[in-house]
């Protein structure tokens, strides 16, 4: 099932970038460049190029699509709150998810007793999920969706890097290929702004 996350984070890159587009922003040429070859490294670091042993099932890759298509629309609708709402939509979209959480907690009868460890990791996993909303919101504010959300789709490459040194994971090629992509990209993305 490998081609679930590259799919999400192409989707969630190209979702972002059409809404800038037909926004009206006007990327330079470079920045252009190197949004495609943004996408294109997110692909290989992904590891989209990877063996798959078996099909990935239509349900799983639809889910991968709508996840995609989820994570992009975030990104649209935080770029387009207003400057002076502060940090009030990322209050309200954290706020939103209580409900639901709960709601499927409630539903699928889930224990919360006896998991200490899990709550001290869920609850660091909320606080830099977070703190990645919040330097995203400011990073909007200061330019272009289309840029700003095609450099926050490349976050498979900082896992694949971690992946290295933490886990001492092997890199394949296509994701060596990848990363030094994403390097470029982000240089051609960064200059063209």
């Amino acid at each position: 099932m490998t081609v679930v996350a590259p799919l999400t984070a192409i989707i969630s890159a190209v979702v972002p970038v059409v809404a800038g587009v037909a926004g009206g922003e006007r990327p330079s040429p470079l920045a252009a460049a190197g949004i495609v070859l943004a996408i294109v490294a997110v692909a290989l670091v992904s590891g989209i190029t990877g063996g798959v042993e078996r099909a990935t099932p239509v349900p799983v890759a639809l889910m991968a699509v709508v996840a995609g298509v989820g994570f992009g629309l975030l990104f649209v609708f935080l770029d387009r709150t207003a400057d002076d709402a502060g940090l009030w939509p990322l209050l309200i979209g954290q706020l939103t998810a209580v409900p639901i959480v709960a709601g499927y907690v409630a539903a699928r009868r889930i224990r919360l007793a006896g998991f200490p460890r899990r709550y001290r990791l869920a609850m660091l996993a909320g606080v830099l999920a977070v703190t990645a909303n919040v330097c995203y919101l400011l990073a909007t504010r200061r330019g272009l969706l289309s840029l700003v959300a095609v450099i926050t789709a490349m976050y498979p490459a900082s896992t694949v890097m971690l992946a290295t040194i933490v886990d001492h994971e092997r890199l394949s090629r296509s994701q060596a290929a990848g990363l030094a992509a994403a390097v470029v990209a982000l240089a051609m993305v960064t200059a063209g702004a």
